[in-house]
C-alpha cells in the first residue's frame, strides 16, 4: 500500500506552501525526522519538478508552482515506485489452473486500482491542506 514517503512528501510540500526558501534542517525539525531523510525526499520532489532547491546563503527549497496546481496525484507519482498490490514472491505452480493467469490478473487489478486512486488524488491539491 501507500508508503510513508507519500505522507512525508505531502508534509514537506505543505510546509513549503506556507514558508518558502527554508532549509532541510528547518523542515526536518518541523517533521521531527533526520535532515538526511528530508534531503532525499527533496531530491525526489525536485526530480519530479514539484520543487526547486537553491544552495548557498540565500538558498532553500521552494515550490516549483502554486500549491493549487500540485495535486496528490503528482505527489503519488513522485513517491511511489511499486504497484499498489505486490505480486507474490513465489512463482506459482504452472500446473495450477490459476498459476499461469494470476500475474496478468493482478496487473489488471493494479491498473484499475491505480486509475481510480489517481482520479481521486487529482482532485486534491496541496493548497487544501493549508485551510
Amino acid at each position: 500500500m501507500i508508503n510513508g514517503r507519500f505522507a512525508l512528501a505531502i508534509h514537506i510540500l505543505s510546509l513549503l506552501s506556507m514558508e518558502e526558501g527554508v532549509s532541510s534542517e528547518y523542515i526536518a525539525s518541523n517533521i521531527n525526522i533526520n535532515p538526511v531523510l528530508v534531503r532525499k525526499e527533496l531530491s525526489r520532489l525536485s526530480k519530479a519538478n514539484l520543487i526547486i532547491t537553491k544552495e548557498g546563503k540565500n538558498g532553500g527549497s521552494y515550490l516549483a508552482c502554486s500549491p493549487k496546481k500540485i495535486t496528490l496525484a503528482d505527489v503519488y507519482k513522485a513517491t511511489y515506485e511499486k504497484p499498489l498490490f505486490n505480486h507474490s514472491k513465489n512463482t506459482p505452480n504452472p500446473q495450477c489452473p490459476m498459476g499461469s493467469k494470476i500475474g496478468l490478473i493482478m496487473e489488471d487489478v493494479n491498473k484499475m486500482a491505480e486509475a481510480a486512486l489517481l482520479k481521486k488524488l487529482k482532485s486534491i491539491s496541496i493548497e487544501q491542506f493549508n485551510k
